[in-house]
């Protein structure tokens, strides 16, 4: 008889129980059962959505392999780690005004890619801008439209569900980390309805499903299903998916029934 098996097996299934497993830093790619960012900051997300390592590798989606890799939407550049040029420090230590000086970081971070007001004013404090000019500045971009975090919410959902295939409460935990208000992330995520997130999880699965032939039938179900528990999908439509991906493979599912996962 199949054992009982926990939900949090399925989140992270090589761990042995009552083992405290370590995170992959590895990227997430569409098709990969790896946990998204691998950290305790949250399911699904890294906290600055940078892949660790070096050479990038083939995901499940058919990504490029080696080269240079592209910065993603939302990406941090370079300069976010604090290795802006020398010339770039010494016209920002030149500059007495403050507020010119917040002008023109929150000018050049936005050029690269889209921000949030949280992540600017992180990159203002960061730089020692005072926080009532910083504060000003920021009302001064918003209103102009430079800043605009219902826009980069819709975008980054858009993004991230097509590209690593982020459930919706992924996504949700995503942008909560980059300082998106509550309702701005659920009108976003809200545009992703149920229908398109279960068609995605068919889609990743389908592509995992080739790389656990062979395995037993109990390991495999954890493999498949983990790796939609860790990007976010519902404990019931992962396992109703995985099911119906194993059934059209000729597996027998009736061990599923009444297991109480």
């Amino acid at each position: 008889m199949t054992r009982r098996t926990d939900w949090a097996e399925y989140v992270h299934p090589d761990t042995p129980r009552g083992a405290g497993g370590g995170a992959d830093h590895g990227p997430a790619q569409v098709g990969d059962d790896r946990p998204e960012g691998g950290s305790d900051r949250g399911e699904g997300t890294d906290g600055d959505d940078r892949p660790r390592g070096g050479r990038a590798r083939r995901g499940g989606d058919g990504g490029p392999r080696g080269g240079r890799r592209r910065r993603g939407f939302g990406e941090p550049s370079a300069e976010d780690e604090g290795t802006s040029s020398s010339s770039r420090a010494e016209q920002e230590a030149s500059s007495g005004d403050p507020a010119e000086r917040a002008r023109a970081i929150c000018l050049r971070l936005l050029t690269g890619t889209p921000r949030t007001r949280k992540q600017l004013a992180d990159a203002l404090r960061k730089r020692e801008i005072p926080d009532e000019v910083a504060e000003e500045v920021l009302a001064r971009f918003e209103e102009v439209g430079l800043i605009n975090d219902g826009a980069f919410a819709d975008a980054w959902v858009e993004s991230r569900h097509h590209g690593r295939g982020l459930a919706r409460r992924a996504l949700a935990r995503e942008l909560r980390t980059k300082g998106v208000d509550s309702e701005l992330i659920e009108e976003a995520v809200g545009r992703l309805d149920s229908e398109q997130e279960e068609e995605t999880a068919r889609e990743l699965v389908v592509r995992k499903l080739r790389s656990t032939r062979g395995l037993d039938r109990d390991k495999r179900l954890r493999r498949l299903a983990g790796m939609l528990a860790r990007k976010g999908y519902p404990e019931g439509m992962a396992l109703r998916v995985v099911r119906q991906a194993l059934e059209e493979e000729g597996q027998d599912t009736e061990f599923l029934d009444g297991e109480g996962f």
